[in-house]
């Protein structure tokens, strides 16, 4: 029988295990962000920087308007290698769904990620993303779009002009991918 101490011990580790797998699901906890489902999609002026409009301002959710189209809202400061492949999952989800993906990047420094996504796209390699920057308010984001600022990533699934599913995380990588990816499929029945 181990002594007092010993027992005291244990649960002090098995407690500190608890608080440790808290803090860390609570740290990995979704916020709310994005348009309500059923609203319309707001405008959403870009500079595109890699996609079907590259180098051009562009209104994609004009250009979108009837096609399911996946935005991805991502405050760059966050930017990150498992925020990457979450990208390119959902990249591959809209392949398969005849979709397109618009990444937009909220940034107070809109020049730096014009240069910037480019260089990204050549690392990546996404076959149906527009990589693009909005030059308005970063912590905002675009106006009707109800980005939440303590969100590093917004996803907003939208078909026939209309929000379908809206996602927000504080932090993200490829193991989230098949939610949007089902969110999508659903949309686009």
């Amino acid at each position: 029988m181990p002594s007092t101490s010993a027992r005291r011990a244990a649960y002090l580790v098995l407690a500190a295990c608890c608080v440790t797998l808290l803090t860390a699901s609570a740290a990995r906890a979704d916020v709310s962000s994005g348009p309500g489902v059923g609203v319309d999609v707001a405008k959403l002026t870009v500079f595109d920087a890699t996609g079907n409009h590259e180098g051009d301002r562009v209104d994609y959710a004009a250009e979108r308007k009837d096609k399911p189209t996946v935005y991805v809202f991502i405050q760059a400061d966050n930017w990150s290698r498992p925020m990457a492949r979450f990208l390119r999952k959902i990249d591959e989800a809209a392949g398969k769904a005849d979709a397109y993906v618009v990444a937009v990047w909220l940034t107070s420094d809109a020049e730096k990620s014009r240069n910037y996504l480019p260089r990204a796209q050549a690392s990546l390699k996404l076959t149906n993303t527009a990589l693009t920057v909005f030059e308005g308010d970063a912590a905002s984001g675009p106006d009707g779009w109800g980005i939440n600022d303590r969100a590093f990533c917004t996803v907003v699934v939208a078909n026939k002009t209309k929000v379908a599913a809206q996602f927000g995380f504080v932090s993200v990588n490829e193991t989230d991918a098949p939610k949007i990816e089902t969110a999508l499929t659903d949309a686009a029945k």
